[in-house]
């Protein structure tokens, strides 16, 4: 199970995950979000991170000349696109700055059936998404809400890897090793604050994640 840590805005912090085994260091580039940072931090962030360890840039609805301008400040490998972008929207914004891409699904157990689910993890990965994400829906945030949703929506022949995240904790990563996932993905479950990473509980979610 690979595991991507996700909302730093400490470099201290996130040189902690790297020690502790994480795959991938997630960064928001969403002004609402608690733990959004701006150019200027992430570039100083990014410094932090090794090679071999992915970083990612969440985004949510945004224009692309912010994400081109993004793109030409800040290293990063994937975007996250976390809003309301249609799979051609997503191809178009990420193809312009040759990026490879993510795409969140928020999980709404009212609207939401597995056959759709999969229909829509279908549309987005032949839009060309490297996997998508299946979060939990909330009607005012997107993501980052430490809210979980039914994981029997989970569907068991995704076209693309799926990643995980909403409300994963340390105490139920290992509830996770069973579903037809590659990656968890957590931030809230990892903190003392918003933003602000607890390295006890990044070192036990990494030995959850592993099985151990």
């Amino acid at each position: 199970m690979q595991v991507k840590f996700c909302g730093f805005t400490e470099a201290a912090d996130i040189q902690a995950a790297v020690t502790l085994g994480a795959d991938a260091i997630g960064l928001v580039f969403y002004p609402p979000s608690p733990r959004a940072v701006d150019i200027e931090t992430a570039r100083e962030l990014v410094k932090a991170v090794p090679a071999f360890v992915s970083i990612t840039a969440l985004v949510v609805n945004i224009s692309a000349q912010d994400l081109q301008t993004l793109a030409d400040s800040v290293c990063f490998d994937v975007v996250q696109f976390h809003g309301d972008e249609s799979p051609e929207q997503c191809q178009a914004l990420a193809g312009a700055i040759n990026k490879r891409w993510i795409k969140a699904l928020r999980v709404n157990k009212d609207t939401h059936s597995l056959a759709r689910i999969t229909d829509e993890i279908a549309a987005y990965s032949e839009a060309g998404a490297s996997s998508v994400l299946l979060d939990a829906y909330h009607k005012d945030a997107y993501g980052g809400t430490g809210h979980r949703f039914d994981w029997s929506l989970i569907p068991n022949d995704s076209a693309v890897p799926l990643i995980l995240a909403g409300g994963l904790t340390p105490d139920n990563a290992a509830d996770t090793l069973h579903l037809p996932i590659q990656a968890l993905d957590v931030s809230g479950g990892i903190e003392y604050a918003k933003g602000k990473k607890d390295k006890d509980k990044m070192q036990a979610f990494i030995a959850a994640a592993s099985g151990n």
